[in-house]
């Protein structure tokens, strides 16, 4: 019966995040689902499935697959359902190691023949509850994927609805809904099994056994690359960047201060080097806190620009991971001579909730670029393009801007002032200590103006102490 799915089958629709502990696991949550489409061919039955050869990175994703029974045209989520003929499992198999040459598409790193085995039973849609669905993997009879879809982002029939909105959903069309936590690397050898499950209803297990392929990939077309970044989000290792230090509450403190504050108490605790120097602001006025990211440049040199330049280089996975109130830090090695960001990118960072770019290098498309709601700090305009003098190389390492260093997780404030880089450990005692010295100044500013000389109130003696402690009863600091 698996098999007239697959012979009958349509378009296969995937989605990217759905299950709560995946998204936590990737530490992003989308506000709207979002898909990609991989080919027919793709589709095959329990039983081998050959990695690339000379790739290194095969990932396994155990998923709910949905095969549609009815034409579904603009339908809303309460009429979606029953448009659904068949639940059943799937394995949404795919290679980091191409991921860099698909801009976003997941052709090649997901579409290869038998990168979406399913089965191999089929469960009758009519008769589930889709928010009462379990699925399990196990890689080498471990289990290592366990989740239902009791809580998920994007329910199946909100997911429906959204594809007919503008594609129509034909008869044996295959939706992919997403994978829990838990979805690594299988190597030439694993077995991987999938089954899901409707209460004491059960596809049976989807079997798939990992070969090495014997064909290379020929050097006319994208060959495999590897990086730390795609190692870790294939194995679902935790990412480069540490977890954010950056509370809403410890926000808000480094909100109210000046950079000119937070200056100085770093420089009380010896930092005399966390500013990033000799930029201009496209938005004068504006305060930004967020959490770096990073991006390095190396110098253009022809041959590795080629290699590494185009297509889904270093830059866009960087401008497309950033994640809502991040700061992107961009190492130019203080280069003027080109643009190291453009209105495009820009504008993409900005949609995906980014709270700054920051660049020791030039900005392309200044005034596109100016005129958008994204701080964006820059040495100067300039109208080249990367490559005149840039390779866009490392995502999330520690990087150089502006004279000072760059950690992934570090703690970006700017203002007119300037850009100080806070590390994560010191960032709360630090917002604290600055809104008290904000505090004094304040009781400091207003002895001024009542006409007092500033020696022994600014600093203050012992006896401005005690006026400030009095007074401070009267206004209390607001922490």
């Amino acid at each position: 019966m698996i098999d007239d799915v697959i012979g009958t089958a349509g378009k296969v629709i995937a989605v990217h995040i759905n299950y709560p502990s995946r998204a936590a696991q990737r530490g992003r949550t989308p506000k709207l689902p979002s898909y990609f489409l991989k080919p027919s061919s793709s589709l095959s039955t329990s039983g081998l499935v050959e990695r690339p050869q000379g790739c290194e990175l095969l990932g396994f994703e155990g998923e709910i697959a949905l095969i549609i029974g009815t034409a579904a045209r603009r339908v809303s989520p309460a009429e979606a359902w029953p448009h659904v003929q068949w639940v059943t499992a799937s394995n949404d198999l795919g290679v980091y190691d191409l991921r860099y040459a698909d801009k976003g598409s997941n052709l090649r790193s997901k579409g290869g023949d038998g990168f979406t085995p399913i089965g191999p039973g089929l469960i009758a849609a009519a008769e589930v509850d889709p928010a009462g669905l379990r699925i399990q993997t196990w890689c080498n009879g471990e289990l290592v994927q366990d989740d239902d879809t009791a809580d998920l982002l994007f329910p199946f029939s909100q997911l429906i609805a959204d594809l007919s909105q503008l594609i129509t959903l034909e008869p044996g069309d295959v939706i992919l809904t997403g994978t829990p936590a838990g979805a690594s690397v299988a190597v030439p050898g694993d077995v991987v099994e999938i089954e899901v499950f409707a209460g004491g209803t059960s596809t049976g297990k989807l079997r798939t056994e990992v070969t090495e392929g014997t064909a290379p990939l020929a050097d006319y077309g994208a060959r495999p690359q590897a990086d730390d970044l795609q190692r870790a989000e294939a194995w679902g290792t935790p990412a480069a960047v540490p977890e954010p230090a950056l509370t809403p509450e410890l926000k808000a403190k480094l909100a109210r201060v000046a950079t000119a504050t937070l200056s100085s108490q770093l420089r009380k605790r010896g930092f005399n080097n966390v500013s990033i120097d000799g930029l201009s602001a496209t938005r004068p006025g504006e305060k930004v806190v967020g959490t770096a990211r990073t991006l390095r440049y190396i110098p253009n040199r022809e041959d590795l620009f080629k290699e590494f330049g185009g297509g889904y280089n270093a830059q866009k996975r960087a401008i497309d991971s950033l994640n809502e109130g991040e700061v992107l830090v961009m190492e130019a090695r203080g280069e003027k001579g080109t643009g190291t960001l453009g209105d495009i990118l820009a504008l993409r960072a900005m949609h995906n909730g980014a709270a700054a770019i920051i660049s020791d290098g030039g900005v392309r498309d200044y005034t596109a670029v100016a005129e958008l709601e994204l701080p964006v700090f820059a040495a100067n305009p300039h109208p080249a393009v990367l490559g005149r003098k840039h390779v866009p190389w490392a995502v999330d390492e520690t990087v150089g801007c502006g004279g000072a260093a760059v950690q992934p997780g570090d703690i970006i404030v700017a203002d007119d002032d300037g850009i100080l880089v806070i590390p994560p450990a010191l960032a709360a005692e630090l917002a604290d200590d600055s809104l008290q010295q904000e505090h004094e100044e304040s009781f400091i500013a207003q002895m001024v103006r009542e006409g007092h000389a500033v020696d022994g109130l600014y600093p203050m003696n012992a006896g401005w102490k005690e006026k400030y402690a009095v007074w401070a009863q009267e206004n209390p600091l607001q922490r």
